[in-house]
């Protein structure tokens, strides 16, 4: 019985290499890139600039207000930043469709195109740039190896 406890740990090291020499690969997508070599892609970009403006003119107002209102402690202040905060709320939501509305189109060219990239590439997974970085999905790639934004970008030309 001995034996068998010391040998256990010994096996299950000796199946670790064969465990990772899977053949998938991980591949990474720069979309913002993507997106602006798609030939229809103005309409969405030029919206995604101008939302991308008003809710930073908006946070920049409710930060205002936010300074006013801890400083003065009034109730006017803190209805004012409330209202604001409410409003910025309600327009980003309202944009949020708007853009989804916009990119639905690119999306289907895109993810097509990352498709035919990624199959013939022998690509398994392929993820937004991003995303990945911005929710630390992917702590390590080496871009050489991963980044498939070039070929996706010439597949779509």
């Amino acid at each position: 019985m001995n034996k068998f406890l010391i040998l256990l740990p010994l096996a299950l090291l000796a199946t670790v290499p064969h465990a990772q020499s899977a053949k998938n690969r991980l591949g990474l997508v720069d979309v913002q890139a993507a997106v602006k070599a798609l030939p229809a892609s103005k309409t969405y970009l030029d919206l995604s600039a101008r939302v991308d403006s008003d809710l930073k003119a908006r946070r920049g107002k409710i930060d205002e207000l936010a300074a006013k209102a801890a400083s003065s402690g009034s109730a006017a202040d803190r209805k004012a930043l409330l209202d604001a905060q409410q409003s910025y709320n309600s327009t980003q939501s309202g944009y949020r469709g708007r853009i989804a509305t916009a990119f639905e189109p690119l999306a289907a060219k895109l993810n097509s195109a990352v498709a035919k990239v990624a199959k013939a590439n022998g690509y398994s997974v392929v993820m937004d740039q991003r995303v990945a970085a911005q929710n630390r999905l992917v702590i390590y790639a080496n871009a050489s190896a991963t980044d498939l934004t070039a070929a996706v970008v010439k597949a779509l030309k």
